[in-house]
């Protein structure tokens, strides 16, 4: 199983300071566990040392008695058999040459460290393998009497002694440094965490911006995220300039346009003539149509704006009431299924346009019901279905119907543009308007739109 990795600042922080942790301790440990092991040697051979002296001063001694019998330790495992403790004076100017040892050899020799009988005077140490196949630290020295003879005096101890020291004091340092190191891992977590802190709440602003909580970014951060939130919170001013002079502009293009239009419009009231008529007609056409762009550019305008968050099951019960107003001949039933805090993200009047123009075109070709739900999608989208027990729409005519100005049926009132600017103003909010069948045999429409998240689940009733 492949094990997926977060791509964040606190894993990458954590991860980093804890493998630099235990790398460094791993060091440390091997570096002490070296430096313990050679001390312990030292000592051992120091202790050695000491008995080697003594050898060496009973074999230079003048006393024949001494130097034939070297053996007065107050250690008593050098008389016991193969005990691990020995002690071996080899004579070496007689050949073959003399051997004197320890009680506890048993009859066995000691092995030479080298092979170089020519540096008196020099102790060496080093490990050798013994009688009975021990692993010894031993100590050696080669002496030169002269006359007297030369002698290489050896004395030899269990290597276990210092194995087992080294491996209690590993076991001590492994205990120690995994306790160490747990400590560390838990304080580089509340290190990262304390010291990611900042961004958490700088992450919480934005999301407050964006949900409509807020206007700008509050609160003091540090010297590295001040000077980020500062450029956020110029940026937001910004955008909400730019934003009002689109709204400027287009207010001000729309009289511009209207203007004129109505008076074309009033002075062909005046003549029944087909000139006159044709005017009206194209008058209309050029109204609606600058209608359709400028609201198309007010939208573009707003879309994407922070903080515009609409609540949905208030808007759809208030078109709910003025529809029933509408169509109150018909007695239309109107249904509504909305969770309770599913939010738009975006603007009230967008939601009503889109909202209002799905439901109106219901409610023209609907018999007696009219069905309005709501639901929260995975991706972050809403979609809203209303659906209606009218005769349906053939599906080779539901992309026709989303053409501007294409009106299927005259019979009807209407300029043909409504579904049109519900699919423009869904797509410029990244969502999309999809036409099908209706459980109740009419016509379903799908509008997808950005939601927040993080709605409850209750719905909401009419």
């Amino acid at each position: 199983m492949r094990i997926r990795i977060r791509n964040s600042l606190a894993t990458r922080l954590f991860l980093s300071a804890a493998f630099w942790s235990l790398f460094i301790l791993v060091i440390a440990g091997v570096i002490l566990s070296t430096v313990q092991q050679r001390a312990s040697e030292r000592a051992f051979d120091d202790r050695l040392a000491i008995y080697l002296k003594s050898l060496v001063a009973d074999v230079a001694s003048p006393s024949d008695a001494d130097r034939n019998d070297p053996s007065h330790f107050s250690e008593p495992r050098f008389d016991l058999p193969l005990s691990g403790w020995y002690w071996q004076v080899t004579r070496l100017d007689r050949l073959p040459p003399e051997i004197r040892s320890s009680v506890s050899l048993f009859g066995g020799k000691l092995p030479v460290l080298s092979a170089d009988m020519t540096q008196s005077g020099t102790m060496r140490e080093g490990y050798v393998t013994g009688p009975d196949e021990q692993g010894l630290r031993m100590v050696e020295q080669l002496i030169d009497l002269g006359d007297d003879g030369r002698f290489l005096i050896q004395i030899a101890a269990p290597a276990d002694t210092i194995a087992d020291a080294v491996r209690h004091f590993r076991l001590t340092m492994i205990i120690t440094f995994v306790l160490l190191g747990l400590a560390l891992v838990i304080t580089t977590v509340f290190q990262v965490r304390f010291g990611l802190r900042p961004l958490r709440n700088l992450r919480q602003e934005i999301g407050a911006i964006r949900t409509g909580q807020t206007q700008r970014i509050a609160g003091t951060y540090p010297d590295e995220l001040s000077p980020l939130a500062q450029e956020l919170n110029l940026l937001i001013d910004s955008n909400e300039a730019i934003l009002e002079r689109a709204r400027t502009q287009v207010g001000n293009l729309a009289h511009a346009l209207k203007t004129p239009l109505s008076v074309i419009v009033n002075e062909s009231e005046d003549e029944d003539t087909a000139l006159a008529n044709k005017v009206r007609e194209q008058a209309a056409l050029m109204r609606d149509q600058v209608n359709w762009y400028l609201e198309r550019a007010r939208v573009a305008a707003r879309v994407g704006t922070l903080g515009s968050v609409t609540e949905i099951a208030p808007v759809i019960a208030g078109l709910v009431r003025a529809f029933k107003k509408i169509y109150r001949d018909r007695d239309l039933d109107f249904h509504v299924a909305i969770p309770d805090g599913l939010r738009f993200r975006g603007e009230r009047q967008d939601l009503e346009e889109m909202a209002g123009n799905l439901m109106d075109n219901a409610g023209k070709w609907a018999r007696s019901r009219i069905h309005i739900s709501a639901r929260l999608v995975d991706d972050g989208f809403v979609e809203i279905i209303v659906s209606d027990d009218g005769e349906g729409l053939p599906p080779e005519a539901r992309h026709a119907v989303l053409a501007r100005g294409k009106r299927l049926d005259e019979s009807k009132p209407g300029s043909g543009l409504g579904l049109s600017i519900v699919a423009d103003l869904a797509v410029l909010y990244g969502g999309a308007l999809a036409l099908d069948d209706s459980p109740e045999g009419g016509l379903a429409a799908r509008l997808r739109i950005p939601a927040i998240e993080g709605s409850s689940l209750g719905l909401t009733n009419v």
